[in-house]
């Protein structure tokens, strides 16, 4: 089967760039347009808008002087305006040859805009593309409001394009300017256009102000259109474009009569560097290149994924370069877990696994956001409170911490079938704290063993509610021993390991003053 093929532009510089708060630097422009067309392999990008700053200029000659010597100068393409030569002027001194130039595609915009006539307007239009061309510079126009145009004032359009087919003009780029399009409509005013002007090239330009964006450029395709713009990670004025990782994943999924140049191996990578140099972070969800995209949760998901790949499709993560992973907490299950265990090389045996899963869950339900790299310590927890009976509990305790006020503890314990309660003060919370236990096995006869060292982890990356493993080393009948605590509050996690010192110490009700 012979495939059309299908010309990818990328705007993520222009177009992209118009998100709200966003501007790239010289140097960031030109490290995207480099990774584009090395990388990615999108047939070409439009890097700016004429005459809008120094700043752009600059870095529009950054990226033409890089083009040209590694022969790409007719990929870059620069949005220009019906401004006589003051376009074309700024293009040839930075180096430009390729123009998108923005006329109007709607008649309202035309009269109520530029208040001229359709002829006025084509007059201005046919001069700017015959300097252009007498510069050698390549033209592509804009049909700008495009869709409301064929909505509303379908005949200045096909009065435009019949203008436009006759002059030295490459490509006919159809924007749907204010994201107002259904599917249905992209599909008909696409094809209108298609058969009705079959030598032209027309390339569709999709916003995603109602969401449909991609749906819209399913049905553009289907229509005919040669070419699409999109956009890294959808950036673009109000809700965006037409985003390019998305776009091509449907392409090579559901168009198999289509085909593209891009590579999909890179789509992550240039997201992830737009997403720093833009500051705008991608939603964990976003398809394709989300965090969360390809990571199941449901311990159900992965239990089937480990049966028969029952939850996979064609999204399969190694097509962009990533890796599918098994996130833990109240919704996982074994095998959820067990996956995990199996990346860090642990086999536990059923009984332990099962108090893994439901530490798991505990932490969980109390809205810890769980990682992989908690695991270790969560497993390193649960072994160790394996071994230690439980004769005295720490039932509840008030922690207080004020300005220019010294810390405070209250402390509620059993021993056995007793409960006591004492609060005291300290340097800190955990020393309130201690404290107040003091005072209560006081009350027993009872000398604490001595803490002789605490440490505090937390796992790579750890963010403010990461877990948080604290190690005590307590001095116990002359000896080292070592208890853990485990949890998102550092003072917590210190009380909890206190508690596996208390019971290891043998401790309980029958215990005489």
């Amino acid at each position: 089967m012979n495939r059309r093929y299908i010309e990818i532009m990328d705007t993520t510089l222009r177009d992209g760039e118009q998100t709200s708060g966003v501007s790239f630097s010289a140097s960031e422009k030109l490290t995207i347009a480099q990774l584009l067309l090395q990388e990615v392999k999108v047939d070409r990008i439009e890097i700016a808008s004429a005459r809008v700053s120094e700043g752009e200029f600059q870095a529009v000659k950054q990226i033409t002087k890089w083009a040209e010597a590694n022969g790409y100068l007719d990929k870059i393409e620069v949005l220009t305006f019906v401004d006589g030569d003051a376009s074309i002027n700024w293009m040839k001194e930075a180096g430009a040859r390729v123009m998108n130039l923005l006329t109007k595609g709607s008649l309202n915009h035309l009269q109520h805009q530029l208040k001229k006539t359709p002829a006025e307007h084509f007059a201005d239009i046919q001069k700017v593309i015959e300097l252009a061309v007498a510069s050698g510079i390549n033209c592509n126009v804009y049909l700008e409001d495009w869709s409301n145009g064929m909505r509303n004032s379908r005949e200045y359009v096909f009065q435009a394009l019949d203008f436009l087919c006759e002059l030295p003009v490459k490509r006919i780029l159809l924007p749907d300017t204010l994201g107002i399009l259904t599917p249905s409509e992209s599909y008909d005013f696409v094809k209108s256009i298609v058969d009705k002007y079959p030598t032209c090239r027309f390339e569709f330009h999709a916003h995603n102000d109602y969401d449909l964006s991609v749906a819209n450029v399913m049905e553009a395709l289907r229509a005919g259109v040669h070419g699409l713009h999109l956009t890294v990670n959808g950036m673009g004025e109000r809700t965006g474009n037409a985003p390019l990782a998305s776009t091509i994943a449907v392409i090579d999924d559901f168009m198999p009569e289509l085909e593209t140049s891009v590579n999909e191996k890179s789509l992550y990578s240039v997201s992830k560097l737009v997403e720093t140099f833009s500051g705008i972070r991608i939603p964990s969800n976003k398809p394709i290149v989300g965090e969360s995209v390809f990571t199941q949760t449901a311990g159900i998901h992965a239990d089937g994924d480990k049966k028969n790949n029952l939850y996979f499709s064609k999204l399969m993560p190694e097509r962009f370069g990533r890796l599918r992973s098994y996130a833990l907490g109240k919704t996982s299950g074994k095998a959820n877990i067990e996956n995990n265990l199996r990346d860090l090389g642990i086999t536990l045996a059923d009984a332990d696994l099962k108090k893994v899963t439901q530490r798991i869950i505990e932490l969980g339900d109390r809205k810890e956001a769980v990682t992989p790299d908690d695991l270790p310590y969560i497993i390193s927890d649960v072994l160790d409170s394996n071994t230690i009976e439980e004769k005295v509990s720490i039932l509840n305790y008030v922690l207080t911490h004020s300005k220019n006020l010294k810390p405070s503890a209250t402390l509620q314990i059993r021993f056995g079938n007793e409960i006591f309660e004492e609060n005291a003060q300290g340097d800190g919370q955990y020393d309130a704290f201690m404290n107040a236990l003091k005072k209560i096995y006081a009350l027993k006869g009872i000398n604490l063993p001595m803490l002789t060292d605490y440490t505090v982890r937390i796992p790579p990356g750890g963010k403010t509610d990461a877990l948080c493993e604290t190690i005590i080393t307590w001095e116990i009948n002359g000896k080292d021993v070592k208890t853990r605590g485990l949890d998102s509050d550092q003072t917590v996690s210190a009380i909890m390991a206190t508690q596996k010192m208390l019971n290891l110490t043998g401790v309980s009700d029958d215990s005489k003053p």
